[in-house]
């Protein structure tokens, strides 16, 4: 008897444990049971993706780059490129090339601006002598050889002169500044021997003022 109970236990458990695989597993083995939740639409699935909206640009490289990025039109390039090119001419710090950054360059542009330099020559003096080479004429090539020679000593002279003028109000006006000299000199010849209206920036004094 104690046997035959056993198995009717074993029998019972068996058929409770079936009735409740029966209950969880689906009827049709085939069918994918549902998610619990609605399936998001296509423009919130993307919002999630992309994040929050950036911040808005703070330079001009920053939204020029973002510019590129988006594949703005050649007209907005252009537009972003003449904005830059404007405000670079204007002096504005943070649109000069490196070289051309800080006080002291600005400072040593004023003072090379505010002089009339023999050295504003050496463009037309080039191109003198190129036209001078062409003509086949052994005088005009001869004097054109000398007067060059001549221009560009006294340019040399010039540049070392201006070159130890500013140097000097340099070191006045700026005590803590560790630039050396040699760069100075060097800047203010560069700057002296372009042609006024070819400055990069434009010159903010005149011939004659005082800096």
């Amino acid at each position: 008897m104690r046997f035959l109970r056993r198995n009717a236990d074993e029998t019972a458990e068996t058929t409770a444990a079936e009735d409740v695989s029966a209950e969880v597993t689906p009827a049709d083995p085939s069918r994918t049971p549902g998610k619990g939740r609605p399936t998001p639409k296509r423009r919130e699935a993307e919002g999630k993706r992309r994040g929050p909206v950036p911040p808005p640009p703070r330079t001009q490289r920053e939204a020029l780059k973002r510019a590129r990025g988006n594949k703005v039109s050649k007209e907005e390039r252009r537009a972003v490129a003449a904005e830059r090119r404007q405000r670079m001419m204007a002096g504005e710090d943070k649109y000069l090339l490196p070289r051309d950054r800080g006080p002291v360059k600005a400072y040593i542009r004023d003072v090379v601006d505010s002089r009339r330099n023999l050295m504003g020559l050496f463009m037309p003096l080039a191109i003198l002598v190129f036209v001078a080479l062409l003509v086949p004429a052994p005088a005009i090539q001869q004097y054109a050889t000398l007067l060059t020679t001549f221009m560009l000593l006294a340019m040399i002279v010039e540049g070392f002169v201006l070159g130890r003028m500013v140097i000097r109000r340099v070191r006045l006006k700026f005590p803590n500044d560790t630039t050396r000299g040699l760069s100075i000199g060097w800047y203010s010849f560069i700057r002296a021997s372009q042609l006024r209206r070819l400055r990069v920036p434009k010159p903010r004094v005149s011939p004659g003022d005082k800096v």
